[in-house]
């Protein structure tokens, strides 16, 4: 079974929690926990440098905008969640520390990952995407409700352009900014051989990313299309690009699920050649 890095409390919580131990901060409740290594990886150099990446994330406070957000969102709540502790807090990657895939989405949504502390995990996104993992083979299960229900991922690194939920489900260019660092990080400690980017601005800040550390002149040449493929100069990861599957994208069937399976299966046949 593939590895995974995941965050647990040390006592039993209500389904709610998330298994995760409530702590009071700035007079919002939000979850906090401790991450566990990899069964497989215990001791590694790249599962110690993304645990401790994962460390520097969750307790980033770089965007004062964003912090009041998901913070207020963690106290007010949705109705149908009441019964939960958000998580609250900025929302490190997920997945498979051996990965060969790294997929990069825009940012966590208000009530999904701000409120379970997992990338795409309890809401419309996230169903779409790890039922289409799910059906690839790159996922044991095809749901994703808590941080604790059971999903590994395989071969695949769950990470995004900004970690913190945004007003609107828009990040302003300087919080894309402050948050490039820790993409960089985790690709340096990944290594992947394929990048899929799910939407343009997941593809421009990766894109942005490469051209400050003058691996590509510009961005231009790698027009945001669904279906995009790009070889980048070597050695760098091949580069993918699918439309995010927000839930407009999906309901408006703009983002069908046959279309995000095909570019999964292109992403399978490079990675068999």
């Amino acid at each position: 079974m593939a590895a995974r890095l995941e965050w647990y409390c040390d006592r039993a919580c209500s389904p709610g929690c998330v298994k995760m131990k409530p702590k009071a901060r700035s007079n919002v409740e939000v979850a906090t926990a401790t991450p566990v290594p990899p069964n497989d990886r215990t001791g590694s150099e790249s599962t110690s440098g993304l645990i401790n990446l994962e460390k520097e994330i969750i307790s980033c406070r770089k965007c004062p905008r964003l912090v009041e957000y998901r913070e207020e969102v963690a106290r007010v709540k949705r109705r149908a969640y009441r019964d939960w502790t958000y998580w609250g807090r900025p929302v490190p990657g997920f997945g498979d520390p051996k990965a060969k895939i790294v997929i990069v989405g825009l940012a966590p949504a208000a009530h999904g990952a701000n409120r379970t502390g997992r990338m795409f995990t309890g809401d419309r996104s996230g169903d779409f995407l790890y039922e289409q993992l799910y059906r690839a083979g790159f996922a044991n299960q095809p749901n994703s409700s808590h941080a604790g229900d059971g999903l590994t991922l395989r071969d695949v690194w769950i990470s995004a352009a900004v970690r913190c939920a945004p007003p609107e489900n828009k990040p302003l260019p300087e919080e894309i900014r402050n948050c490039a660092p820790y993409l960089e990080r985790e690709l340096g400690l990944l290594n992947p051989q394929v990048v899929l980017a799910l939407g343009a601005i997941a593809l421009h800040t990766y894109l942005d990313l490469l051209k400050r550390q003058r691996l590509i002149v510009s961005r231009t040449p790698y027009k945001f299309a669904h279906g995009a493929s790009f070889q980048l100069p070597s050695p760098l990861p091949h580069l993918f690009a699918t439309y995010h599957p927000s839930q407009q994208n999906t309901q408006t069937v703009r983002l069908t699920p046959e279309m995000f399976a095909k570019v999964l299966r292109e992403i399978r046949k490079f990675l068999e050649r």
